[in-house]
């Protein structure tokens, strides 16, 4: 059985689980959410706790167990707590500001780069550590819009500069080697 599908998910106080056939719908303090159910799986809401079990032992079903029980526990989590991703803007004149449902990033080519802000999503840019937080309560969706201002300016790997994620680990390439007067 799948270690991920077997573990029960503890319903916090203020959140409502309603149990359909195709989709898991999630409400709370931060708002609704619905999840997919894949076929062959089926939540069961007793005590407070959801869990997750499968109809049969075929390798889809083991795989869609531990998948299911995980989105919805991340849906569980979002109306919750909600989710969060930082990324850094990293090179002199790099910068970004929020403008009404837009950011505008101006990251070193000719014109500014404007990214609309989707719905369900907030971005909040401090000027002075040039960090952009992007929240909401989809997981998912959270880090897709983060992947995408990021691929705005991808960090160099020769300078460093560009749009990283807090903590990522980058590995710096030499530059030519007649650049620093070394053969």
């Amino acid at each position: 059985m799948s270690r991920v599908g077997r573990k029960v998910i503890p319903i916090p106080k203020g959140v409502q689980v309603q149990v359909k056939a195709d989709r898991l719908e999630v409400q709370g303090p931060k708002g609704k959410l619905t999840t997919p159910v894949p076929p062959g799986i089926t939540f069961k809401l007793e005590n407070g706790e959801l869990e997750a079990s499968r109809r049969s032992d075929e390798g889809s079903q083991r795989a869609l167990h531990g998948l299911a029980r995980a989105l919805a526990n991340n849906a569980v989590r979002g109306v919750t707590e909600g989710f969060s991703k930082e990324l850094d803007i990293v090179g002199v004149g790099y910068r970004a500001n929020v403008e009404g449902q837009k950011v505008v990033f101006a990251l070193g080519y000719s014109h500014p780069v404007v990214y609309p802000i989707p719905a369900g999503i907030k971005i909040a840019v401090d000027a002075k550590a040039n960090r952009v937080t992007v929240s909401g309560i989809d997981r998912q969706q959270v880090g897709q819009v983060a992947a995408e201002i990021r691929g705005l300016r991808k960090p160099d790997p020769y300078k460093q500069k560009g749009i990283r994620y807090v903590g990522e680990v980058l590995k710096k390439k030499a530059g030519k080697a007649g650049a620093t007067g070394t053969k």
